[in-house]
């Protein structure tokens, strides 16, 4: 058996031309990076290296719902996250625990604990009576069945006498059995292997080659479908081995995909590829002043607006991919309402809404919440919002601007022709240094501007009328709409998501083995009609999810960063 640290081979989908140098004629957008695939059937994967992932705070928070109990409250920051290659799905295998970072999960899970077998829940989760302070069975029984689910695999035998001493000192020394779990307990929540998805493999006679073990696919299939540790019935089919074999996986993939937890995986995915945790950090700020009408309530209201028309479009409807671009359907707050500027009747909580046709948005782009995530504090951005589209939702990587730019030039909006946006980034086209890139972005955030900073809808700024018209590699549009349109019919706007959806499955960037894979997913889901549940299952019966090339190779490098996760490693004893 093997047990991984982390992978990451940079493979990036699109290269456009980097900014600089002296041609200032603008920039050329690569052709896709894979072929179309025609096979019926999924072709042969090489596949890369398994990772060990460290658990995000919405899977840390799931888990303890699930395992100890939902109304457990998990109070104390977490370590960042990491994002790489745009994800923090990615970020997540090459992150470790500092000292710092131990001591918050310290706090946590001794906090965790304390509630857990408090009198109000203890009955739910300790299936006996102690005869006293100290009770060894008893104490085995909780220490092995929570254990069980907080590990992802059951304890074995060798492995319970030193947690069931944690108990029976800290029990003794307490004068209360239950005191004594709570520090068993608090130290599970402390092992690697709960904090670390680490899945171990195993050769497979049948491939010739190495695959995930079952309980290993418990874990995998759970936290990507349900963003949550496997429940009783995905843990005991890995436990029986069910789940190398195709029925077994197909059964139970099918089980988590028609659950209504199957939406928590895709708002967690969407949340993070759209960049989401930044409002979560409290880290959109803007000028009071100038926006009013902005708070941090509004900006959280703003970000489930966005995740429940995902939801509702993609799983409830079942509806297309490219439609998010251009639906007018949404979902509305009182404050919402403020900025949107509509009626909204409902006093507290949400109620559905549609945009007019003849209204100046539609689909997710014209959200506030993405038009305010990418703007500056005082006023709008049409390059990071440009940005955004290319990187994020077209998988076209931007280079970086060149160091020596004098960034007041295009600040200036009593300069001549700059009291617009589209005038201001006008100096950026005319500087060689600068047109390359800002070709690719400024014409796709410049048919935003008519949202300002946070969103709210305007016709002009400084007195001058806002011109929202562009084009798209070659495909004019009028407005924000016309954008989402002309983004809908982009050929590389449904092989991103294929991309992205499959680098936050494997917790990894994609290896030169699974390009034709990813071609055929990127097939087979245009066949489906751009139905996400169909690519979500394409992707977990796949060898590509299940077969590996072993673990990552150990480094030097900073991308061997779990490593350092053995400085803080808990054994049973050492927390009291």
């Amino acid at each position: 058996m093997r047990t991984p640290l982390r992978a990451a081979l940079a493979l990036l989908l699109v290269v456009a031309t980097a900014c600089g140098g002296g041609s200032g004629g603008g920039s050329t957008i690569a052709p896709p990076l894979d072929p179309p695939v025609t096979q019926p059937d999924p072709p042969v994967v090489d596949a890369g290296p398994v990772a060990m992932r460290r658990l995000t705070e919405s899977q840390y928070r799931a888990t303890v719902a699930d395992v100890l109990g939902e109304d457990v409250i998990v109070a104390g920051r977490f370590e960042p996250d990491n994002r790489v290659s745009g994800l923090l799905a990615v970020g997540a295998s090459n992150v470790s625990v500092t000292p710092a970072g131990f001591e918050q999960y310290d706090a946590i899970a001794r906090a965790v604990a304390a509630q857990a077998l408090d009198p109000a829940h203890r009955a739910a989760l300790v299936p006996c009576q102690p005869s006293g302070a100290t009770d060894d069975a008893c104490a085995s029984a909780f220490i092995g069945g929570v254990g069980r689910r907080l590990l992802r695999r059951p304890l074995a035998d060798d492995e319970l006498p030193p947690w069931l001493a944690v108990a029976r000192d800290a029990g003794a020394e307490l004068v209360d059995f239950h005191a004594g779990l709570e520090v068993a307990l608090a130290a599970l929540m402390l092992s690697p292997e709960f904090l670390f998805r680490v899945e171990a493999s195993e050769y497979d006679p049948a491939r010739g080659g190495d695959r995930l073990t079952s309980l290993a696919m418990a874990s995998r299939l759970s936290f990507f479908l349900w963003n949550t540790t496997p429940d009783e019935e995905l843990l005991a089919a890995g436990e029986r081995g069910e789940l190398t074999g195709d029925a077994g996986l197909a059964a139970q993939a099918d089980r988590l995909l028609d659950s209504p937890r199957l939406e928590a995986t895709v708002r967690e995915f969407f949340a993070d590829i759209y960049g989401f945790d930044a409002i979560e950090q409290g880290l959109v700020r803007k000028d009071p002043a100038l926006f009013p009408a902005f708070s941090q309530d509004m900006i959280h209201d703003a970000e489930e607006q966005t995740l429940r028309v995902v939801a509702e479009h993609l799983l409830t409807e079942d509806g297309d991919y490219r439609e998010l671009f251009t639906t007018r359907q949404s979902f509305m707050t009182r404050t919402l309402g403020l900025v949107y500027r509509v009626p909204v009747r409902s006093a507290d909580g949400w109620e559905p809404f549609s945009f007019p046709a003849d209204s100046g948005r539609a689909g997710v782009l014209t959200h506030v919440s993405l038009l305010a995530l990418h703007s500056h504090p005082g006023r709008s951005s049409p390059t990071l919002r440009g940005k955004f589209v290319r990187e994020v939702i077209l998988c076209q990587d931007v280079p970086p601007p060149p160091g020596n730019i004098d960034f007041s030039m295009f600040a200036d909006d009593a300069a001549q022709n700059r009291s617009t946006a589209r005038g201001r980034l006008e100096a950026h086209v005319a500087s060689p240094a600068c047109a390359g890139c800002h070709n690719l972005m400024d014409p796709l955030g410049l048919a935003l501007e008519r949202m300002d900073g946070i969103g709210v809808e305007r016709d002009t700024e400084n007195g001058q009328q806002i011109d929202p018209s562009g084009q798209l590699d070659g495909e004019a549009y009028d407005d924000a709409p016309g954008l989402g349109v002309t983004l809908a019919k982009h050929p590389q706007l449904s092989p991103c998501l294929v991309d992205s959806l499959f680098k936050y499955a494997v917790g990894r960037d994609p290896v030169e083995g699974e390009r034709a894979f990813r071609g055929y997913l990127q097939e087979r889901f245009a066949a489906s009609g751009y139905k996400l549940r169909e690519l979500l299952r394409l992707i977990v019966l796949s060898d590509a999810f299940r077969t590996t090339s072993g673990p990552r190779a150990a480094s030097g490098s900073a991308s061997a960063a779990p490593q350092q996760t053995t400085a803080v490693t808990v054994q049973p004893g050492d927390l009291s």
